[in-house]
């Protein structure tokens, strides 16, 4: 547990950067005040549980000295109650401190791709895909983020075998990073006339985007074709090769993209995809050794996992990672992801800081 007093530098920190956002020299920077700006808003949760922390150890110092100066039984037992109450809510308010000093994610600022793939259930899965992707994308209207199409092959009855789709803006992949994983769903699908319930599962996979400095590709270990773009039909299916799939060599990894009219657009965007894969591949075999002394179940990312279920039925949501469960189905499928993301957060963040303590 950090001493408080080792701790001043969060004020200074803090008081800098409102000081420096008032600079003449900054504000008319749009660049380095829209920096500022994101810095301490990053901060400030951190500052203020600190100030909580500090007004709790103030109280607490006060009721000792009230009880070892005062002579009225009366006082004392008051200065002891408030003593015992301040003790307490600063030890809680210690741990969430802790848990705000952990160091982030690196990766949390950078922006990801979203891949989702109907798995078992056939057509009722391509459907929930869709649901998926209706979620996420109304998830991100709502924070701000922006969503780009990428690559996706559409069923007859408006689901997607597999959609994958780029999400920018402010912490996209600290806010999405917990959704990799299989989704499962028990409902009365579209496609069924009997109202029996049905099972199905989804597999999403979230990609931090790498850049090619991160991802070194050497265009020897590519194989580019080109095809007519298929799918569901329509006017809006293209007749020339404009689809482009590519391969890398080494790792047998293939990715398609038809959804953009010119071929040049599609291979842009098969070479993004292919590097956030190439890239998350390479973390995954890492993680695989780390797990071998440790393991940190939440946001693991392993795709096998089983990680949250969706009963329509009975409106309700289910994360089996942290065991939490939410009667509010409906709210989420549009986009009220939220309260689950924070938990989730939480969950994580707590686990790291157990981890951390029990290796000292």
């Amino acid at each position: 547990m950090p001493e408080l007093s080792s701790l001043h530098f969060l004020e200074e920190n803090y008081v800098g950067l409102q000081d420096s956002l008032s600079d003449p020299l900054v504000y008319s920077d749009p660049e380095m005040f829209a920096q500022k700006s994101r810095e301490l808003k990053k901060i400030t949760p951190l500052y203020e549980q600190y100030c909580l922390c500090l007004q709790l150890e103030k109280e607490k110092k006060e009721a000792r000295l009230l009880m070892e100066e005062s002579d009225d039984p009366e006082l004392q037992i008051l200065a002891k109650e408030q003593f015992v109450f301040a003790e307490t809510e600063l030890e809680t308010a210690m741990e969430k401190l802790q848990i705000l000093l952990l160091p982030e994610d690196p990766d949390d600022d950078k922006n990801i791709i979203v891949e989702i793939r109907g798995g078992t259930g056939g057509e009722e899965a391509a459907l929930f895909a869709a649901a998926l992707y209706r979620m996420y994308g109304m998830y991100a209207d709502k924070c701000g983020l922006k969503t780009e199409l990428l690559e996706s092959n559409e069923t007859e009855l408006g689901g997607y075998k597999v959609i994958s789709f780029l999400v920018s803006g402010e912490r996209a992949f600290g806010r999405l990073k917990y959704e990799g994983g299989v989704h499962r769903v028990q409902r009365v699908p579209e496609t069924e006339n009997q109202g029996r319930i049905h099972t199905s599962a989804v597999t999403v996979a979230v990609l931090p985007e790498a850049a090619e400095v991160e991802v070194a590709i050497d265009p020897s270990d590519l194989q580019i074709d080109t095809f007519r773009s298929g799918g569901a039909g329509g006017q809006h299916i293209n007749k020339t090769d404009s689809a482009v799939r590519i391969t890398h060599l080494p790792t047998g990894t293939v990715v398609e993209c038809q959804d953009e009219r010119s071929q040049h657009k599609n291979k842009e965007k098969a070479l993004k995809v292919l590097r956030a894969r190439l890239l998350a591949a390479e973390k995954e075999a890492k993680s695989k050794e780390l797990a071998e002394n440790r393991r940190i179940q939440v946001g693991s990312g392993d795709r096998s996992e089983r990680i949250r279920t969706y009963n329509f039925p009975q409106n309700r949501l289910t994360d089996h990672r942290i065991g939490l469960t939410l009667y509010k189905l409906e709210s989420v499928m549009n986009g009220e992801l939220e309260e689950l993301l924070s938990a989730l957060a939480t969950a994580e963040r707590t686990a790291r800081l157990k981890e951390q303590n029990l290796s000292k």
